[in-house]
């Protein structure tokens, strides 16, 4: 079978392996569909993100789904040829925080396509599967492209669930990339009043409209944009803090009202903070991690037809051409998701 790997900074290569059986718990699917994420771009372009960087050869990929192939021994509830998606997480569900019910911040996670690790976490973009059970949400009813959406729809389901209450509040998001707008869709399900967005791209930020942001700032051509919510000291109940730049953060301080709550989903390295300004307005700062149970509501939204996400997805692009999807995907002022096929 075909895989996608990288090996250093702009050296993405297509490679056969051999694939893999399913064993008891576990099903072979055919891939349908890959979303390229914001840290397969860190991978490529950079060779790793912050301190994790490339240490060897490693698949790419955790945003995927694909119709069973192959069932193994003590397998029940999944069929030769459905569409699951899968989710990426795999936390071991024995160490400490597995048992306090926070299986992101698992001690032994396997999370597809990670070189947090060594060896590496290998990645799913590779043309059969092997999953556990466990990961596997019936996608019946949704195409391929938006169930292998559900791993960053629950990227952002669990940075709402981590916001508390979001009805009636006004919230802010920088950085209108996939994270970003699905950030404005997951509030505005969640119950947000007013929603507004800033980027640097007038490209993403029409797409934040279209999918429900009231309104929009773009930072580049308006860097004071913000400042109008930034009187009386403050607008914003809740901050998504999407792009990762600290002049993003920086800016959205300004604009929160006194025990506002942001929320940091972007990951583009440390950053120093206005920490005079969050003390002065009694502003909560929270991390937001993955997620694991959020997987599975994100597929039940979809199919029940309240969050659609296909107008995030852009671009489709066959697993041959995976260097110039990895390129389109980096290109803000075209792409929102670009996804592969393959098949």
């Amino acid at each position: 079978m075909k895989s996608i790997v990288i090996h250093a900074a702009r050296d993405l290569r297509i490679e056969e392996h051999a694939a893999e059986q399913p064993g008891p718990g576990q099903v072979a699917i055919a891939l349908a569909a890959g979303g390229i994420c914001g840290s397969d771009l860190h991978y490529f372009n950079h060779g790793g993100f912050g301190a994790i960087r490339l240490r060897e050869p490693m698949i790419l990929g955790h945003e995927v789904a694909g119709h069973v192939s192959a069932i193994g021994p003590n397998v029940t509830g999944l069929s030769v040829g459905q569409l699951v998606a899968v989710s990426p997480s795999r936390p071991c569900g024995a160490c400490r925080y597995c048992l306090e019910g926070l299986p992101n911040h698992c001690l032994n996670m396997r999370f597809y396509g990670s070189a947090m690790p060594i060896p590496h976490i290998q990645g799913a973009f590779r043309e059969t599967l092997v999953a556990d059970v466990a990961q596997c949400s019936d996608a019946t009813g949704l195409s391929p492209g938006e169930a292998a959406m559900a791993e960053p729809l629950a990227v952002t389901l669990h940075a709402t669930a981590r916001a508390g209450g979001m009805l009636g509040k006004s919230v802010l998001v920088t950085g209108c990339g996939p994270i970003g707008i699905l950030s404005i869709i997951a509030a505005r399900r969640a119950g947000a009043d007013r929603i507004v967005a800033t980027d640097l791209s007038d490209f993403t930020l029409d797409m934040a409209r279209r999918v429900g942001a009231d309104e929009t700032v773009n930072m580049a051509t308006a860097p004071d944009g913000l400042s109008r919510y930034a009187e009386g000291k403050g607008t914003f109940d809740v901050l998504y803090e999407c792009s990762g730049a600290a002049p993003a953060l920086a800016a959205g301080i300004s604009a929160m009202r006194p025990r506002g709550v942001i929320l940091q989903l972007g990951l583009g390295g440390d950053m120093s903070l206005p920490m005079m300004a969050i003390t002065a307005k009694e502003l909560d700062l929270r991390g937001s991690f993955r997620f694991h149970p959020e997987f599975a509501t994100g597929v039940s939204l979809m199919q029940k037809g309240l969050i659609d996400v296909k107008p995030l997805i852009t671009h489709t692009m066959p697993l041959d051409e995976a260097e110039q999807a990895f390129l389109l995907a980096g290109d803000r002022g075209q792409a929102i998701k670009v996804q592969i096929s393959f098949n």
